[in-house]
């Protein structure tokens, strides 16, 4: 009869077998290429399985809104390294930045995400949203959208698309990331025409006034149009563009906050099929360096439980990275700068007490020899007396 321990050993003598015949089989690159497709294999069956999970996590929808409702600036703050709730600069509203090729979907992302916390679901859009990708189409002024209205909890901008220039790109993104953004701010570049600015900037006085108020960017929104990825992968060097454009702003070094990396959506993913969606995020998360079942969000254009639950879960991820990255007071930071170790301070504290003990000591030997001293005779001025001799 046949045991357990039997049948393992027959199968691992199997496997064993198996191995010295691909040692023959193989070659070095081969065997590279063999896991490469495995690794694909791998991720596609993870992203098969992170829709699966929202399918079934949508019927707590309401449960999942409700945590953006509630929050507040701050809110979900971890306090690690010693750090308290008030050693850190909170705003008053956690700005999110959207950052994207041009036309790939940013000011209907913003629709979306507003029609998810809409009372009214009649309510018109609320982002101006361009048909036309070519020409003097698309979005030239920054947008400050409250997404929630009856609070100021959080808002989103919305920006130009991205330049097929990237030391534009990285110009504009250094711009935003450290000086801050406003409402109704025009965005000009370099290589635009001085005619085109001209007619921007009329615009500008004429109906579009700029707002006092600059918000520093908390986290980033990087869009990403799913059908211009799809022909990247297997299409020529021009169509390879899109990827080189999405790569060199996505490692722009200003979108990040340390390690953390901005989050992705995907958009026009009801323009792909189901297996090329799949593909297509899988393909984002190797080209990026982000993993694509928890970095990458697929955001059709449509309203459905399994898309609302998806922008609620990207703006959960967003909204805790945001207070995560929050800066420290200023007074924490000059803190920081003149804090010392207790070793230290004991250190410190045994140097003054002996300098202070060796300063008492010289005082206590300079009065004892002045005591030993004898007093002072007194002084014979020898020209007032001579006179008595003199006279003899």
């Amino acid at each position: 009869m046949e045991t357990e321990d039997d049948q393992m050993n027959v199968e691992n003598g199997c496997i064993i077998g198996e191995f010295d015949e691909i040692e023959y089989e193989y070659s070095s690159a081969a065997l590279d290429v063999d896991i490469c497709r495995r690794r694909i294999n791998r991720v596609h069956r993870e992203i098969l399985e992170s829709y699966d999970q929202l399918r079934t996590r949508s019927e707590n929808l309401k449960q999942a809104k409700q945590k953006i409702l509630s929050y507040s600036p701050g809110a979900w703050i971890e306090q690690v390294g010693g750090m308290k709730l008030s050693d850190y600069d909170i705003p008053q509203t956690i700005s999110l930045i959207l950052i994207g090729p041009k036309g790939s979907g940013k000011s209907s992302l913003i629709n979306r995400i507003s029609k998810v916390f809409e009372e009214d679901h009649f309510a018109p859009e609320r982002a101006q949203v361009s048909c036309n990708s070519s020409g003097e189409g698309g979005t030239f002024f920054l947008h400050e959208y409250m997404i929630l209205r009856k609070s100021k909890s959080f808002c989103l901008y919305d920006t130009r698309g991205l330049s097929d220039d990237p030391s534009d790109n990285i110009e504009t993104l250094k711009q935003w990331m450290s000086k801050g953004v406003r409402h109704g701010e025009l965005v000009t570049r370099k290589s635009d025409a001085s005619n085109f600015i001209n007619r921007m900037k009329c615009k500008a006085r004429q109906s579009f006034p700029r707002s006092r108020v600059i918000r520093i960017i908390n986290f980033v929104i990087f869009v990403v149009d799913g059908l211009s990825v799809l022909k990247s992968i297997d299409g020529d060097d021009k169509q390879k563009d899109y990827d080189r454009v999405i790569t060199t702003a996505f490692n722009c070094p200003y979108l990040s906050y340390g390690d953390d990396k901005p989050v992705v959506v995907l958009t026009h993913g009801d323009l792909l099929s189901f297996a090329d969606r799949v593909r297509v995020r899988g393909h984002l998360g190797n080209l990026l360096g982000i993993p694509s079942t928890k970095q990458i969000f697929d955001i059709p254009d449509r309203y459905d439980p399994v898309t609302e639950l998806t922008i609620i879960d990207m703006l959960h991820y967003c909204l805790e990275h945001a207070d995560k990255n929050l800066p420290h007071k200023r007074w924490m930071v000059i803190k920081d700068m003149f804090s010392v170790s207790a070793a230290d301070i004991y250190f410190v504290a045994i140097m003054m007490i002996v300098f202070i003990s060796a300063s008492l000591y010289q005082v206590y030997v300079h009065r004892c020899l002045e005591q030993q001293k004898p007093k002072n005779v007194e002084e014979i001025v020898w020209h007032e007396i001579r006179h008595l001799w003199l006279d003899e």
